[in-house]
């Protein structure tokens, strides 16, 4: 065994003072759907409810080895590492300074405040998460307080090991394959250099959100770089750059073992796994269940674990969800229609509607000129070869309509 792998068994022997290994388990419901053996590595099972405590609490407790004089930590975070941090410091009875933006979500604020207790002080600051991050980094050096990273150390690396590790203990057999998400790469990064330690015959595929695709162009560039812009719906895997000790576990992963998810396709899973299997995960945890589906001539007769790395989830996004799996899915959609101003021009639109199709929004928005009014209208339907039948009939009538579902600054400026 080397180092590296024994620093890790240690760890995770560790962490046992805290909590226990999360649970793996046998998906029956995915197994059947992508005729495979597929398991869930359940870090949404931890006390809080995500991975991210594993790598705060071994970097944590390797600053304590090396100065037991430090009473001060610091992190910048709007979710589940400030989550793991307040947790830790709880347990280890330091203090703890922890920054947020301050248009985080209470539920999050509350949250951190309840795992921390007396031993940890919120501040919120910026309304961007760098803003955030400065303060962190400015009071740190004020105060000589330690930082703790989300992801790019190499002891929070080491932390993040401890799933595969205990993916490894915990599996009847050595899984062919394991899928988890990417944000900043700890967890990744953790997964390649555990496996590359044991030399196991464990395929990895990570999986990045369409909108946060930082380890994606790192690989394109040879080198980390930093994205113009960042879709935040992901949140705990939307990162704008992948972390430089990270990368230099992940630089050589073969472009074809990173995958994309689209936010929208996420909220599918979410709801999937919501309604069928009764499984809360945030939209980071679903990323490696999403993926199923574009692995799914590859993964057929493997065994296969998934990591749901998080389960906090606000359920005031819940209609958001829904609402974006629905258009991803194609079982509503808004378009604008021109229409007549002449009697009768109303229910002859209303008889084209088949007996699945609901109107979900209809709103006059102004004449567009004296013989015609424009109407922004939503349908939602049980099937997607629906929206054809009635598209054809509208079309046939003469109706002038233009279909926004797809069009991202409309649908958020109406919708």
């Amino acid at each position: 065994m080397t180092e590296f792998a024994d620093n890790v068994r240690q760890a995770a022997v560790a962490m046992r003072a805290l909590f226990p290994a999360t649970p793996m388990q046998r998906n029956a419901h995915l197994s059947a759907k992508y005729d495979a053996d597929i398991w869930l590595k359940r870090e949404d099972l931890s006390p809080v409810r995500s991975y991210k405590l594993r790598g705060a609490f071994n970097a944590m407790s390797k600053r304590i080895a090396e100065n037991p004089d430090q009473q001060l930590f610091v992190c910048a975070s709007a979710g589940n590492h400030a989550q793991g941090v307040a947790f830790v410091c709880n347990r280890l009875d330091r203090k703890g300074v922890i920054f947020m933006p301050v248009t985080t979500p209470q539920q999050k604020i509350d949250k951190t405040k309840v795992f921390g207790g007396e031993h940890i002080e919120v501040r919120l600051v910026g309304d961007y998460f760098d803003d955030c991050l400065r303060a962190a980094q400015e009071f740190c050096a004020a105060e000589g307080g330690q930082f703790l990273p989300p992801f790019d150390d190499p002891d929070v690396i080491e932390g993040q090991a401890t799933v595969t590790m205990e993916i490894l203990d915990q599996m009847p057999r050595v899984p062919d394959r394991i899928i988890l998400p990417v944000g900043g790469g700890g967890l990744s990064a953790g997964a390649r250099a555990y496996l590359n330690a044991l030399n196991a015959d464990v395929h990895l595929n990570f999986v990045e959100p369409k909108g946060g695709a930082s380890l994606t162009a790192a690989l394109e560039a040879r080198e980390p770089v930093t994205l113009n812009k960042v879709d935040t719906f992901v949140d705990g895997a939307a990162v704008a750059r992948i972390g430089a000790n990270t990368f230099s576990v992940l630089s050589d992963t073969a472009p074809q073992d990173v995958l994309l998810a689209t936010e929208d396709g996420v909220c599918t899973t979410i709801l999937e796994m919501l309604n069928i299997e009764g499984i809360v995960l945030e939209p980071a945890g679903a990323l490696s269940i999403k993926v199923l589906d574009d692995l799914r001539d590859e993964i057929r007769g493997q065994t296969v674990v998934c990591v749901s790395s998080g389960g906090n989830f606000d359920f005031e996004r819940l209609p958001e969800v829904k609402e974006r799996a629905q258009r991803y899915l194609g079982l509503k959609k808004y378009f604008i229609l021109r229409l007549p101003q002449r009697p009768g021009a109303l229910k002859d639109f209303l008889g084209m509607l088949g007996p699945d199709d609901d109107i979900a929004r209809f709103e006059y928005l102004k004449k567009s000129a004296r013989n015609f009014g424009s109407v922004l209208i939503g349908i939602e339907t049980k099937s997607a070869s629906n929206f054809e039948r009635l598209f054809g009939l509208m079309e046939e009538a003469g109706f002038v309509f233009n279909d926004i579902t797809d069009d991202e600054t409309l649908v958020n400026f109406v919708i």
